[in-house]
C-alpha cells in the first residue's frame, strides 16, 4: 500500500486515476444508485472535481446517470470489463459447492467475500435451512476491512506493516461505524482472531446480527478472500460458537487447498 501511494505521487496522472477509481468503487457499492452529494461526501472530494470526473467515466461508458433521480450507477462498460478479469480473478465456481456445504452443514447463511483493496466484497450468497435470517450482507455489498467478520478475518492475517498502514489511512471508522472500530478494541480483535482462527463480529454493524469469518489464502500465502456466517444472536451462543468456527475453519481450508491446486 505504501508502494502504491509512492506511485500515485511520482506517475503523472496517477493521482487523477486514483481519484476516478474510488468513485467507481463508491458507484459500484451502492445497489440502487448514489447521489453527487454521497459520493462528494464519501471520496473527499469538491462536487465539482467529482461531478467532472463522473462526466468523464460515463463519457466512457463506466458509469450511467438515472435521468429521473439523477443518481449515479455502474455503467455497462464495467459489466463487460467484469466479464473479462472474472476469467481470472473470480473464484466463485471454484468456492460455490463449499459455500453451499458451509450452508447445509450449519443451517445459517454463508457467503464468500474477496478482498478489493481496504475493503470486501461480497461474492457469493448461500442460504441455510434456518428460517430467521440476517441480510446485513449480499452480493455486492462492500465493508472496510476489519468491520464485518470476513474483512477482520482477512485484516487479521496481513502482515503487522499493512496493518498498521490500514489503521493509520482510516481514522474515520469508529466514526462512521462506531467506537467498537477505534483503533484500541479494533485491535484486541485482530489478536483474538489471530489466536482462535476466525473472526467473531458481535452484532457492531446491526444489533442482533452476529457474524463469523475465516480467512481464505492465494496461492503465496495471502488472505484474498473468507468464507464467512450470519444469523441472529441466540444462533451464536458459546455452546455452539466452537462448533461453528471449527466447521468455517475447515471449509476455509478446503477452498484454499484448491485455490492452490488451480490454474488461476
Amino acid at each position: 500500500m505504501e508502494q502504491r501511494a509512492a506511485a500515485r505521487r511520482s506517475v503523472p496522472g496517477a493521482q487523477a486515476v486514483a481519484r476516478a477509481a474510488a468513485l467507481l468503487r463508491l458507484v459500484t457499492a451502492a445497489a440502487d444508485g448514489v447521489s453527487l452529494q454521497e459520493l462528494s461526501r464519501r471520496s473527499g472530494l469538491s462536487r465539482s472535481t467529482a461531478h467532472r470526473l463522473l462526466t468523464a467515466l460515463r463519457l466512457e461508458g463506466l458509469v450511467d446517470q438515472d435521468e429521473a433521480s439523477a443518481l449515479w450507477m455502474p455503467g455497462p462498460e464495467l459489466y463487460l470489463m467484469g466479464n473479462v478479469a472474472a476469467a481470472r480473478y473470480d473464484i466463485t465456481e471454484l468456492a460455490r459447492d463449499i459455500v453451499r456445504s458451509l450452508a447445509v452443514k450449519t443451517e445459517e447463511s454463508a457467503f464468500l467475500s474477496a478482498r478489493r483493496a481496504d475493503e470486501t466484497v461480497c461474492l457469493l450468497r448461500e442460504e441455510g435451512s434456518f428460517p430467521i435470517r440476517s441480510f446485513v450482507l449480499s452480493e455486492g455489498v462492500r465493508f472496510p476491512l476489519g468491520v464485518a467478520s470476513a474483512g477482520l478475518a482477512i485484516l487479521a492475517f496481513l502482515p503487522d506493516h499493512d496493518v498498521d498502514a490500514y489503521l493509520e489511512r482510516h481514522p474515520e471508522l469508529p466514526e462512521r461505524w462506531g467506537a467498537a472500530h477505534a483503533e484500541k478494541p479494533l485491535r484486541r480483535r485482530l489478536r483474538e482472531t489471530k489466536e482462535r482462527g476466525y473472526a467473531v463480529n458481535p452484532g457492531l454493524i446491526v444489533a442482533g446480527s452476529w457474524g463469523m469469518g475465516a480467512a481464505v489464502f492465494d496461492r503465496e500465502g495471502r488472505p484474498e478472500w473468507a468464507l464467512s456466517l450470519t444469523c441472529v444472536e441466540f444462533r451464536f451462543g458459546p455452546d455452539r460458537i466452537g462448533q461453528l468456527g471449527r466447521t468455517l475453519l475447515s471449509h476455509a481450508h478446503q477452498l484454499s487447498s484448491r485455490i492452490a491446486g488451480s490454474r488461476r
